[in-house]
């Protein structure tokens, strides 16, 4: 039950900011764990909940209707698939040639920081509720312990409505919402649309969560003292199967749980048994609507203070990738490439293709994959690169 808890903030928070429902989104990510133990043989132990790399593209796509925002989800994990065959055969070798450290870091960088106006936005709307919400979730982060430090975020959010319901912030007959609620009932489904414009905003995700289902296979190993390498392959193809179906009914894409892995790090239970108890538990609470729309009466502030800090760790997490893998930016090729990536996905660089309109994130992204590899190639045939460390 430690493992339902972990994971709970985060995978709900996701549906709150994108306007998925949030039952649906619950329900897949018990089902989409389910499906990812079975892939893998119970060798690995995960939970898959809402990944935070969705919310950048499902927020640039929300006014397009949830038909479209799935669309992508769905097209995104089919991709996703592809990759993990792809490792499966060929070994973690393919994903280090077409992505470096450099490549990889900026595009996780850009996805995360894109997203920086959107929660400054939130922040201003109702500054005082989301100032008492990020100082909660900075105290629980930082001084807290064990299930405290990882439970900030939800401890925030929660302290956070609840400052907001006394202060009379929260929105207009929000309580009146949660009471005419059923206590049991379907959770929604949805049928998705492709729109090329939106599946090429969402396809540079796919990035994120191969870095995370590969770390995640890294993580598990340390901890067991057991190489579990061979299943890299199985994994992505567990988790772009989990996002399909998420996608093609109205859920949001799913990842590996860094939350999960920090309680099997505090019990030092490894047992796929723990997760099945996980994840039969979330495809219960789904069928509670009276839950789900609780977690829609959260105020505009609170959402503001969560994801000023949230935002901000998925930029950092590139940060970390740069500096685990000791990327030297001495290297003009470095610098110039990751540069650019990163301003065209800040400043959401919206530019139209053939009447298709593409915006920061994938500008950002799809351009560092194809000329990284081109200036490196002119930096050590033409410039003053040859024997340059990248």
């Amino acid at each position: 039950m430690q493992h339902v808890i972990a994971m709970f903030g985060a995978t709900l928070l996701v549906p709150t900011l994108t306007g998925f429902p949030v039952n649906t989104t619950l329900l897949f990510s018990g089902l989409g764990t389910i499906v990812f133990l079975l892939i893998t043989r119970n060798r690995l132990p995960s939970y898959l909940g809402s990944s935070f790399a969705f919310i950048a593209p499902l927020t640039a796509t929300q006014a397009q209707g949830i038909g479209v925002q799935i669309g992508g989800v769905l097209v995104a994990g089919l991709v996703l698939i592809g990759v993990g065959f792809l490792v499966k055969v060929a070994g973690r070798r393919v994903i280090d040639a077409v992505m470096p450290p450099a490549v990889t870091g900026a595009i996780v960088a850009l996805i995360g920081l894109n997203l920086a106006p959107t929660a400054a936005a939130n922040f201003a709307g109702q500054p005082l509720v989301a100032t008492v919400t990020l100082l909660t979730i900075l105290l629980a982060t930082v001084a807290g312990r064990g299930m405290v430090a990882r439970l900030g975020i939800l401890i925030g959010v929660v302290v956070g409505w609840v400052f907001a319901a006394a202060s009379g912030s929260l929105a207009e007959g929000a309580v009146e919402t949660i009471r005419d609620a059923q206590w049991f009932g379907l959770p929604q489904f949805h049928t998705p649309e492709f729109q090329v414009s939106a599946i090429l905003l969402t396809l540079p995700v796919i990035i994120v969560l191969i870095a995370e289902n590969v770390g995640h296979v890294k993580a598990v190993s340390e901890m067991t003292g057991e190489n579990l390498d061979d299943l890299a392959g199985d994994a992505l193809i567990a988790d772009g199967l989990a996002t399909s179906i998420a996608g093609g009914f109205g859920g949001s894409g799913t990842t590996t749980y860094a939350e999960n892995i920090g309680v099997m790090a505090a019990t030092r239970v490894y047992s796929t048994a723990a997760y099945w108890v996980a994840a039969l538990t979330a495809i219960a609470l789904a069928f509670i609507p009276k839950f789900g729309a609780l977690i829609f009466t959260i105020p505009t502030g609170v959402l503001g203070g969560a994801t000023l800090v949230l935002y901000g760790l998925i930029g950092m997490l590139g940060v970390r990738i740069w500096q685990d893998n000791n990327v030297n930016f001495n290297n003009p090729v470095n610098l110039t490439a990751v540069a650019v990536a990163l301003v065209a996905g800040i400043g959401n660089l919206t530019l139209s293709v053939f009447g298709v309109q593409l915006e920061g994130i994938a500008w950002g992204s799809v351009g560092i994959i194809v000329f990284y590899p081109v200036l490196k190639r002119l930096y050590l045939t033409v410039g003053e690169g040859r024997g340059a460390r990248f």
